[in-house]
């Protein structure tokens, strides 16, 4: 072992204006977005993401339970949806494609540390996930992960490197299971 980490110097620097802007979207998410009703509201919340600088399409469903770190690094493709208690850690961008699916419990995380570094500091990678593909409850998908197109991701998986396109994943680590079946029309 060479070095050692010095984590009494350790600092990520912020922008006032990110410091700002992370202040009143959790005043904003606390006071208005959280308390929102489940089932309801979602164009309420919808609006309340764009103001702050996401990409939201039409026809997106959004629980109230979603914390979203930073809605100015979220993107979302036309009918996509994210399920309750989802947490989306985005200090880079995470792009959900369209008609897509985050279910409840899932982790989108963007940032780690630099563990080679001796101050050990942040560093973010972003996070994507294709048209029509399923990101079952309980998943954690590391930073800088791409998801394909038409993918389903099992419950409770580790994502930890990109998944193909139309294909059925699952496990700790994620790997591919078997293609996934054509839609039935």
């Amino acid at each position: 072992m060479s070095g050692q980490l010095d984590l009494t110097r350790s600092r990520t620097k912020w922008s006032k204006a990110i410091i700002i802007k992370r202040i009143l979207w959790g005043v904003v998410w606390t006071l208005f977005f959280r308390p929102s009703p489940r089932l309801f509201f979602t164009g309420w919340r919808n609006f309340l993401l764009r103001a702050f600088g996401a990409k939201i399409g039409a026809g997106v469903k959004i629980s109230n339970t979603v914390k979203i770190l930073y809605p100015w690094n979220l993107e979302m493709g036309d009918g996509s949806w994210i399920g309750w208690d989802v947490d989306v850690y985005n200090y880079a961008p995470v792009k959900i494609g369209k008609m897509s699916v985050v279910s409840q419990y899932s982790y989108l995380c963007t940032g780690t540390h630099d563990y080679e570094d001796p101050l050990f500091p942040l560093v973010f990678f972003p996070i994507t996930i294709g048209d029509q593909a399923w990101v079952a409850a309980k998943c954690f998908v590391a930073p800088g992960v791409t998801i394909g197109d038409g993918t389903i991701v099992a419950s409770g998986s580790v994502v930890t490197k990109d998944m193909p396109e139309w294909q059925i994943c699952g496990g700790n680590p994620c790997k591919v299971i078997k293609a996934r079946p054509p839609i039935r029309q």
